[in-house]
Formats: structure tokens, sequence, C-alpha cells
């Protein structure tokens, strides 16, 4: 198994572009997967630098329902004309970000992509793919272990109301006894999705890549040195291998760092696992 990052916010190597979103590419000998397509279509260019054939990928997963994860998908489906699109229905909702005291801002998918619903699988708690893929979506509400995310809303008929998520999956990976995860931002609480991937396994996964949605939290404020503190210590449990980025933030890398040492590395573009 292998897994490739193609697209994150930081990138260390020539010839690869970066920017604010994710896009991985995993490679088993059954499948090819792809998981999130960035906030544009730059993620394509990366694969070819990195050597990453897309027009062979035969499944294609989004994480939520973010631009910043499925903006590049109407070009990705240009590139693939085959691989099914799987999604959780609601992440095709109308969310936002509404900061205190400003104008609410459009976070959701592009709104052109309901002509491609022909391309799409709708999800439920759990769904296996086959060839070792599981999708899940079930993941218990610890609110302990998790950021805040007070501004990320959906507009409703009601109006506005707080993100559940419930546009949020994550995609297990096995072949030849060893497992992945791979989640898009997290904002469950990586440390929920940890347990509930634990829960479908039967053990923990053996390596993770995503974002851990911790980059708002404050350094000064007692509830995010608390979180961190809860977040490392739940981590440092087993052998697991965590790559993150993205929305993970630098203030949270350093802190959980120092709680992991080696066994924290940084997702950027080009970053790669085999298992």
């Amino acid at each position: 198994m292998k897994i490739v990052t193609l697209l994150e916010n930081t990138s260390h190597r020539p010839g690869l572009t970066a920017g604010w979103g994710l896009s991985l590419y995993v490679e088993t000998a059954e499948r090819k997967v792809l998981f999130d397509m960035g906030p544009d279509a730059s993620f394509l260019e990366n694969a070819r630098a990195l050597g990453v054939d897309l027009s062979a990928v035969d499944t294609a997963v989004l994480s939520h329902g973010h631009y910043d994860h499925g903006g590049g998908l109407a070009a990705f489906c240009e590139r693939s004309r085959k691989a099914k699109i799987y999604l959780r229905r609601e992440a095709l909702g109308a969310y936002y970000a509404v900061p205190p005291g400003e104008e609410p801002h459009y976070i959701g998918l592009p709104r052109s992509l309901a002509m491609l619903s022909e391309r799409f699988v709708f999800t439920g708690d759990r769904e296996d793919l086959g060839n070792g893929l599981t999708l899940f979506s079930d993941v218990e509400d610890d609110k302990s272990v998790r950021a805040a995310a007070p501004k990320l809303q959906e507009k409703t008929v009601e109006g506005f109301q707080p993100d559940g998520f419930a546009h949020e999956q994550h995609l297990l990976v096995e072949e030849n006894g060893r497992a992945a995860l791979l989640m898009g931002c997290g904002h469950s609480g990586v440390v929920n999705i940890l347990r509930a991937a634990e829960r479908h396994l039967g053990r923990r996964p053996d390596v993770v890549f995503g974002g851990f949605h911790l980059f708002e939290l404050d350094p000064d404020a007692p509830e995010a040195e608390a979180l961190i503190a809860a977040t490392a210590e739940a981590l440092s449990e087993g052998n697991t291998i965590y790559y993150t980025g993205h929305c993970t933030g630098d203030w949270a890398y350093e802190q959980l760092k120092k709680t992991l040492g080696d066994r924290l590395r940084p997702m950027d573009c080009g970053a790669s696992a085999e298992l």
C-alpha cells in the first residue's frame, strides 16, 4: 500500500503547487483511490509531477462538503471518466463560515457539481467498497477531544445552524495485515475518529493521514492546552504513525510533537508512506 499527498498547504519540493486544501492518493495491489480533490485543479499537475496517473483511479472519495476538499472534483471527472465519487448526501448542503460580526462566507462545494450527479454514490454510516476499503461516518461525539468550530455553519430553511458534520466521512484501507486511516479535516475530532476506526478494525490503524482541525486554537487559552494534552495522550497509545497538516496548525503540531516525537510527521505536498 502506498499513500501520497498530492496537495496540501505547504510544499518543500520544487515543481509542486501548494494550496489551502487536501488531496491524497492511495494505491494497493487491487485499487487506485483518490481521497479529496483540493480547492482547484492544482492537484492534477502535482500528480503528474509525482508520477501518479489519475486517469487510472477506480474510486474517488470526498471526505466532506467544503470547497477546499472538493473544489477540484469537476477537473478530476474530466481526467477520469470511470471512477465513481463516494460522498455523503449531506455534502451537497449549503456550508458557510460565519465569523462574529462578519458577513457569512460560502465554503461549500461548487454548486455546478450538480451536473455530475450521475457519478455520485451516496454513502451511509458504513460502506464496504471491497478490496479492503471501508468508508465510515459513525463517529461518537466526545466534545472533550475535539475543537469547537462555532463559525462553521449550515444554511437551512430555518436560517444558519451549527454544522453537525453529518457530511463528513473517513476511509480505512487494509492490505496484507496493515491498515491506514484517511480523513479530511477531522472536524469530529481526530481522537473520536480514531476510536471509531479502532471499533471497525478491531485495533488501531498503522498510519493516519489527515488534518486535525486545531488551527484556530488560541495558544493562550486554558481550554486549548487541555484539548492538546488530551489529544496527545490519546494519540500516544499504541504505535500509530500520524501524517498531518492542512488544518492542524503550526502551534498544535508543535505541541503534539512534544509527546508523539517521530510518530508525528508533516503531510506536505509529496509526502508519502508505504505499508
